[in-house]
């Protein structure tokens, strides 16, 4: 994939009005008071996992609507409260093995590596383990981008980002957690929630916005073939009636919104040649962050960014912003 999108010098000031609800925080009110009508019921059940040095809880709480969602938390053996990382998931991916994620506790750290509601039961590198009994009612393309756009109320994502909501009052509910140090972070999909998440929790503390997705969402269909916004072009493509209705449903979600109600210092990537992430739906939403930020640019990489020399940026960030030893 070649350079597709603005040039650096224009994305680095591209920060498009913002298509926002005049009802946006009356909805996420509404919708996370309603949650906190469920006990968070967290269950820490301690897991035999082939590690040396690293505590780990095979997790369930209770996320949007009671319903069950799993998560594993690791923290470094024999330390007092530690910073934690609350950690989501890419796109169809689960939260895999507890051994997956032994950077964090490797570093000091504590994470909990929650799942994604709905997905992971397709992917042989990142299963999951957490159903969605929940449906749009109306059609829908295959995937997750469509399931309820019809109406906030019913979207996806409404389930998806009150789990990671609640998912930090998890970690913060931890005796090993240091409950004044939480960040929150994800790469792709787990960017985009991690960015709501951050927006929306008052507990949160920092976030790694990792190649974000689940921002601006029209530019997003527009420039770009790849898949998963292509699902919401399929979507429009058969049900040729529904754009009002789709993206009125999409602006309670867009990660701008979030982004402009974001006070805590962030750390952005983006990658320049990213046909998934669009660059500029990325600098979309770091433009629109509210708090202290920096972002890292990777010119020549497309959606997998930085890879682990990012995890090593995010591991530097955290530790000065955390002043862990």
């Amino acid at each position: 994939m070649a350079l597709f999108d603005f040039p650096l010098p224009e994305l680095r000031e591209y920060r498009p009005e913002r298509d926002e609800p005049a009802d946006f925080d009356a909805f996420w009110k509404k919708t996370l008071d309603e949650a906190a009508g469920h006990d968070l019921a967290a269950d820490f059940a301690d897991y035999d996992a082939p590690l040396t040095g690293v505590r780990v809880h095979d997790v369930t709480f209770a996320g949007w609507g009671g319903d069950p969602i799993k998560a594993w938390m690791l923290l470094p053996e024999g330390r007092g409260p530690v910073p934690c990382v609350v950690n989501y998931i890419g796109y169809s991916g689960g939260r895999a093995l507890a051994i997956d994620h032994t950077v964090w506790p490797a570093a000091g750290f504590a994470v909990l590596v929650v799942d994604t509601r709905g997905q992971g039961g397709a992917n042989l590198h990142s299963p999951g383990s957490t159903g969605d009994p929940h449906g749009g009612g109306h059609p829908q393309a295959p995937g997750m981008m469509t399931r309820g756009i019809l109406d906030p109320e019913q979207y996806y994502y409404r389930r998806v980002f009150t789990d990671a909501v609640r998912a930090v009052e998890v970690a913060a509910a931890h005796p090993g957690v240091d409950a004044e140090r939480i960040a929150v972070g994800g790469i792709s999909q787990g960017g985009g929630i991690a960015q709501a998440a951050a927006a929306l929790q008052p507990k949160v503390k920092a976030a790694l916005i990792d190649v974000p997705f689940l921002n601006h969402f029209r530019r997003a269909v527009e420039i770009t073939d790849g898949f998963p916004y292509q699902e919401i072009v399929q979507f429009l493509a058969s049900l040729r009636d529904s754009e009002e209705q789709v993206f009125r449903t999409l602006s309670y979600f867009d990660g701008l919104n979030f982004a402009a109600r974001g006070r805590v210092p962030a750390l952005y990537s983006v990658a320049l040649m990213d046909d998934i992430c669009p660059p500029s739906t990325v600098f979309a939403a770091y433009n629109h962050w509210a708090g202290p930020k920096d972002i890292t640019v990777y010119p020549w990489n497309r959606h997998e960014g930085g890879a682990s020399r990012q995890r090593e940026a995010q591991l530097r960030y955290l530790r000065e912003l955390f002043s862990v030893d």
